[in-house]
């Protein structure tokens, strides 16, 4: 059979698989047109049982070599979807699939949902932009330069939604636009500020990977599911922490923001170091705990603190291995001729706004970190419209990460600005 034909039977199976899993949506909720988002990985169905004995016989070192050349040709969005439709015909297809498809730090391209926790790539970003929605309080991130540019084809990656509560304000994270419940399989994490809004916490609903846990985390998760499932609900654990300076004078120009990312060693940046990179979901107690019991409002949800250290090196080891990696924004010139605060953004900002920022790496001389890594903008968010924002992000930032980080900036913050 020829590889065309291959690649036009593979396509009209997840054309296939979409529109059942649209349908199966639609009876529930209310969709955009037009618009595609990442599904989570449990919510496809599974293709009919003659298509799967017909595709599942073929060689494997056939099948590997059809995937290889159509991940290889396929390498943006709707396109790329023929790839996640190659993972969804059998168990087989799906083992040889993510084999073949390499993470975003080493391709640069997003495929699957878990692509959206692991870092961006080291050299070029990957450009989204955001999309508020003022009347139902979401924000959406899609992937692709602009509006303009993408259009109805944008690639939905992330929603959120502002809650406001009496002491705090929050920031539900999914994979879906419509869907921001906690028990849900499509919730990702969440931001929450404190009173003032001049700190947030980035909550993540996965356990975190490579990372050493507090004990008493460890042993809940070894605990037999029947001994906790009457107690535990959701497990929350944080993973990063933004500040805003205080400025009530408003005597210190723009905003000032610091970023402590928990999980990711400030020796990511160093020469040869490298971030935590999960390769699958693995919050299987989360997702049982959730199907079989309803969650309250804010009362059973458990809130972990994690670092980026490993277990079982010498204290001095171990006390550099946690050393976070701290970002801080880059600081504005003051341009005279037009009178604001001025930042080189390359062209993907074009409107002044006070949400504006670029978070470059903030490092120590004794962490032998190079002066061209930190000149590096690993994160810029800025305004090109009304309710329109771009977000650029690279190694070692996650799309979540990124994202929530983003998110901390549309929250009122009267003490900063």
């Amino acid at each position: 059979m020829p590889f065309r034909s291959i690649v036009r039977e593979l396509k009209e199976i997840g054309e296939g698989i979409g529109n059942m899993y649209r349908r199966g949506a639609e009876a529930k909720h209310v969709h955009r047109h037009g618009k595609s988002h990442i599904a989570p990985e449990c919510s496809s169905p599974a293709p009919s049982s003659s298509s799967q004995s017909r595709w599942a016989n073929l060689p494997p070192e056939l099948l590997l070599d059809i995937i290889q050349r159509l991940e290889a040709s396929e390498t943006s969005w709707p396109a790329r979807r023929a790839i996640v439709a190659c993972a969804s015909v059998c168990r087989l297809w799906r083992e040889i699939t993510q084999d073949v498809v390499k993470t975003p730090e080493q391709c640069g391209f997003i495929t699957f949902p878990i692509s959206l926790k692991q870092p961006g790539p080291r050299d070029t970003p990957i450009q989204c932009f955001i999309r508020r929605e003022r009347v139902t309080s979401t924000y959406c991130l899609y992937l692709g330069l602009s509006p303009a540019l993408s259009g109805d084809m944008s690639k939905l990656l992330l929603a959120a939604k502002k809650i406001r509560r009496a002491t705090c304000t929050e920031f539900l994270i999914s994979l879906v636009a419509n869907d921001f419940s906690r028990a849900s399989s499509t919730y990702i994490g969440k931001l929450r500020s404190n009173f003032l809004g001049t700190k947030f916490t980035i909550l993540d609903g996965e356990p975190p990977h490579n990372s050493s846990l507090p004990l008493n985390c460890k042993l809940q998760q070894r605990v037999h599911l029947k001994q906790v499932l009457p107690k535990v609900t959701a497990v929350n654990y944080k993973v990063a922490t933004v500040s805003y300076e205080l400025n009530v004078l408003r005597t210190r120009g723009p905003r000032r923001m610091r970023c402590t990312m928990h999980l990711i060693p400030m020796s990511a940046i160093q020469e040869g170091g490298t971030a935590p990179t999960p390769l699958k979901f693995t919050n299987y107690l989360n997702e049982h705990a959730s199907s079989t019991s309803p969650i309250s409002k804010g009362k059973n949800h458990q809130e972990v603190d994690v670092d980026s250290a490993g277990t079982g090196n010498t204290i001095e080891s171990t006390q550099r291995a946690r050393e976070p990696l701290v970002l801080k924004n880059k600081a504005p010139r003051w341009h005279e001729q037009l009178q604001c605060w001025c930042l080189n953004f390359k062209g993907r900002v074009t409107v002044a706004s006070v949400k504006n920022f670029q978070l470059v790496a903030a490092a120590e001389p004794c962490q032998n970190v190079s002066a061209a890594e930190q000149d590096k903008v690993i994160l810029q968010f800025g305004k090109i419209g009304k309710d329109i924002f771009t977000m650029d992000y690279r190694y070692p930032l996650s799309a979540f990460q990124a994202f929530a980080i983003c998110l901390s900036s549309f929250d009122t913050k009267p003490a900063c600005e």
